[in-house]
């Protein structure tokens, strides 16, 4: 696969998932599914002013971003963290939107990978 993307890397996904087509496409139908509860939760925590949860969802999105080679996102979503554990909320909107962004077209472009399998 030949093909190039913004968010996603191709290789660091074929690297973690060993060359395992089925590997692969699961691992890619998880993300799928996590990307909507990831932007939903983060956005829900960040409305109740629950700086706890929230951090511990750009956590656990961090975490994910990184294996599909999201390092920009995976970056984005430690300062999330961080911003949330020591409750500076000032960057923490921008951050949030610029993160859905980029989980979104994220999402787009696994569908595309997905339909090629």
């Amino acid at each position: 696969m030949d093909e190039k993307f913004q968010q996603i890397s191709i290789e660091q996904l074929d690297s973690v998932s060993f060359g395992d087509e089925e590997f692969k496409k699961e691992l890619i139908e998880i993300f799928l599914e996590q990307i909507p509860e990831f932007i939903s939760n983060m956005k829900k925590f960040f409305a109740k002013d629950d700086l706890e949860n929230l951090a511990k969802e750009a956590h656990t999105a961090k975490s994910s971003a990184l294996i599909f080679g999201m390092t920009d996102t995976g970056t984005s979503l430690k300062e999330i963290q961080l911003l949330a554990e020591g409750k500076v909320l000032e960057q923490l909107s921008a951050l949030l939107q610029k993160v859905e962004l980029e989980l979104i077209d994220a999402k787009k472009q696994l569908q595309s990978v997905l339909s090629n399998l």
